[in-house]
């Protein structure tokens, strides 16, 4: 069944501008849509999300997706939302930019030759490559003039910190772009961040000018920020990437979880597929009892599941269950070596030999002799007795001390002073 889910993804909050008729359109036929990244990194991140699930939307409408990895463009570099000048990546980098961005883009569509409306990933290195300047500036640039270019809000606000002819031309790239998907894949439509809207409606107006066709369309999503204007998906160290060897499965989860409850009433509509019945049914539940984080739950549940796979969003639920909430700190033995250290990279370590453990150890001692976490035995006592100081989870006193019992998987202490602050002691054979 063909249909337009235009409705739904404006109650979402996933639609910014839209050409008029575009409901119309994906209402009347099976409409082939297409959206572009460039490989800047060889990692999508979470800001990449929300046109990746607006794509996803379309197809499980019955919309045929094409995605297109921008290996020209992504030579070019976009100026939209930048306040300067892109460095350019050299060739064999954005080729492996291109294989690693695809091989993700995999994960969300289905390309099962069985389906009409079956995804597919496509290259525009392929067919700007061979395009040579003289003909690039007669049978493309003639159309667009520099008055229309330079109203564009990517371009406007570049005026005045300056702007290169490289990156002052990448409109005319992508413009060509929908034209040759338009041409070849009978592609009506394109999508993209708001960011884009400059670009796209290039495209639609190069369509117009080269074939006299009027009858393509396009809308964008919000690019999302949070509550305190930044852009969302970065944190103090970054963005929050798709892959596991930049953001681990563990932190990517968190990184949900802890979302603020006004950024999760927002974020269940964008980043989940439950109907709009069940979404609004959870955020009820979430308002009436606000501390068990049933939003921030369901989306992390979604999205790991989605990005890395049942099995590791099981190990970091385990895992932020051990550390947060009320599992014993022995389930943490269960935990492969990998993911405790997947747990607690970033957290302060400290080593010592496996040896001290065969005689006890005074806790003040542990502190301060044989790891750095306190400066002076005073403040240790005072942390202490003030309850400030957990091994292993559980409180100690003046009177406690440590053996090799107390190591998790032969090898691992955990201390915590106070709420937040976690240390971990690796004992070295």
């Amino acid at each position: 069944m063909i249909y337009s889910p235009i409705k739904e993804l404006q109650w979402r909050g996933m639609i910014h501008d839209i050409i008029d008729g575009t409901d119309d359109q994906l209402s009347k036929e099976q409409t082939t849509v297409y959206l572009g990244i460039d490989p800047t990194a060889d990692s999508l991140h979470v800001g990449h999300l929300v046109s990746i699930l607006l794509m996803k939307h379309l197809q499980k409408a019955g919309h045929k997706p094409i995605l297109v990895v921008g290996g020209a463009t992504g030579m070019i570099g976009d100026p939209s939302g930048k306040t300067e000048e892109r460095k350019l990546l050299d060739y064999d980098t954005l080729r492996h930019n291109e294989k690693c961005i695809a091989d993700q883009l995999k994960l969300f569509f289905d390309f099962s030759n069985n389906i009409s409306n079956k995804a597919i990933i496509l290259n525009n290195y392929d067919w700007i490559k061979d395009f040579n300047l003289i003909d690039f500036l007669r049978n493309i640039g003639k159309h667009i003039t520099v008055n229309y270019m330079i109203a564009k809000d990517s371009v406007k606000k570049r005026l005045e910190t300056g702007i290169s002819f490289t990156e002052f031309t990448y409109q005319l790239l992508q413009a060509y772009d929908f034209l040759f998907l338009y041409e070849n894949y009978n592609c009506k439509m394109q999508i993209g961040g708001s960011d884009q809207w400059g670009n796209i409606t290039t495209g639609i107006e190069l369509i117009r000018r080269k074939t006299g066709e009027s009858n393509v369309f396009a809308f964008t999503c919000p690019l999302l920020t949070k509550p305190d204007g930044t852009k969302f998906g970065k944190t103090e160290q970054g963005n929050i990437w798709l892959d596991k060897k930049y953001t681990s499965p563990y932190k990517f989860y968190q990184f949900w979880i802890n979302i603020s409850d006004e950024e999760a009433e927002k974020y269940i509509k964008i980043f989940s597929f439950l109907t709009p019945i069940e979404i609004e049914d959870l955020i009820f539940k979430h308002r009436q009892s606000p501390q068990q984080r049933i939003l921030q739950h369901t989306i992390a549940k979604e999205l790991t599941v989605l990005i890395h796979g049942f099995d590791s969003y099981e190990k970091s639920e385990k895992a932020s269950k051990i550390l947060f909430g009320d599992a014993p700190i022995q389930q943490l033995g269960t935990l492969d070596e990998n993911m405790l250290l997947e747990v607690f990279e970033g957290v302060p370590s400290f080593s010592i030999s496996k040896s001290l453990l065969e005689n006890t150890i005074n806790i003040v001692d542990f502190l301060t002799v044989h790891t750095s976490i306190l400066p002076s035995k005073s403040e240790a006592r005072k942390l202490i007795q003030a309850n400030g100081i957990s091994l292993n989870k559980q409180k100690v006193t003046l009177d406690t001390t440590i053996t090799k019992d107390h190591l998790i998987n032969n090898k691992y202490i955990l201390l915590q002073k106070g709420k937040k602050n976690y240390y971990l002691i690796i004992a070295e054979s």
